[in-house]
């Protein structure tokens, strides 16, 4: 509630929180009040008469004094609680409990029992600590925690999100640049190109052209159109469609694509562009963590301990 801009916001929060107690409150003492009908010869009717689907009748008693004090509980814990806890607009609390505030002391907590074994893994290699059974099961719980609600718990993607257990990379897929994309983040961005090109007929065209170059279904027509127009798009991707990573480009000459390989969509990239962004993580984990984290992802395309070319993408 510290975030409130305005008062009004507080008081608000404030008020209907007692109007809520209160008519609580109110409620379940005119009920306690309630007193059972009588019939015409002084004694209880059974029901109050009132009845539903021809045979569902409600009855005419008062409601248990447990049941009644049980709420009358639940009343006063609730009022205690508000005076100690915050839950009153604005109002922090007696106790001045705040979540941020035991947030932080799990997390100091968790850095002082597993820091330590976190420091001894920063340590290492990455490689060898993609070997290590241990440090490999944290990193999957790290990475089921952290990534896979982007990459998927297989780590396989989805559209827009990249496959981590292939070796296509857009960056580069060494540990280190791995790790480097966990700590700083990623901001990928495909400016939109249609302009650039000219007519819908030159985007399609383009669009055949990058199809055949991994060898998908293409008409011969508008690929031979399209490959001169490509020299505007071989500024990022290389002339022989290959990518960058330093840019993030993608190789356009393989069958890998993040958004789908379909003429319509490659003509939708073209005209509107695509921008993508891997969050930094590095203040939120640590470099210990993302040290162990990096290891895992490298492990899920690579055999731990041995060589492997990785591809540009």
């Amino acid at each position: 509630m510290s975030d409130f801009t305005s008062g009004f916001w507080n008081w608000y929060i404030v008020l209907i929180t007692v109007l809520g107690i209160a008519g609580c409150a109110i409620l379940l003492w005119s009920q306690s009040r309630h007193k059972v009908r009588l019939d015409e010869h002084g004694q209880p009717e059974k029901t109050t008469g009132h009845v539903w689907d021809e045979d569902l009748t409600e009855l005419n008693t008062p409601m248990p004094r447990w049941w009644m004090f049980m709420f009358y509980l639940t009343i006063l814990f609730g009022i205690g609680y508000l005076v100690l806890y915050p839950g009153l607009g604005s109002y922090a609390g007696r106790l001045g409990w705040q979540s941020a505030g035991a947030y932080k002391r799990e997390l100091a907590k968790a850095d002082a029992d597993y820091g330590p074994l976190f420091a001894q893994y920063l340590k290492r290699d990455l490689k060898d600590v993609a070997s290590d059974p241990q440090a490999h099961a944290i990193g999957e719980r790290l990475f089921l925690t952290y990534c896979a609600q982007c990459h998927g718990s297989d780590a396989r993607g989805n559209k827009g999100y990249p496959n981590l257990t292939d070796t296509d990379w857009l960056y580069g897929g060494e540990p280190s640049v791995i790790k480097e994309t966990i700590m700083k983040g990623r901001n990928g961005q495909m400016p939109p190109m249609g302009a650039a090109l000219g007519s819908d007929t030159d985007v399609e065209n383009v669009a055949h052209y990058v199809m055949s170059l991994s060898g998908a279904p293409a008409d011969p027509i508008k690929v031979a159109f399209g490959k001169p127009k490509f020299a505007a798009c071989a500024a990022c991707h290389g002339p022989d469609a290959h990518g960058n990573p330093m840019l993030g480009a993608p190789n356009l000459a393989d069958k890998v694509w993040l958004y789908g390989g379909s003429a319509e969509t490659i003509m939708e990239t073209i005209r509107k562009g695509r921008n993508n962004t891997m969050p930094a993580w590095g203040e939120f984990l640590g470099e210990g963590k993302a040290h162990v984290l990096a290891a895992y992802v490298w492990s899920l395309s690579n055999a731990p301990g041995t060589p492997h070319d990785v591809a540009a993408k």
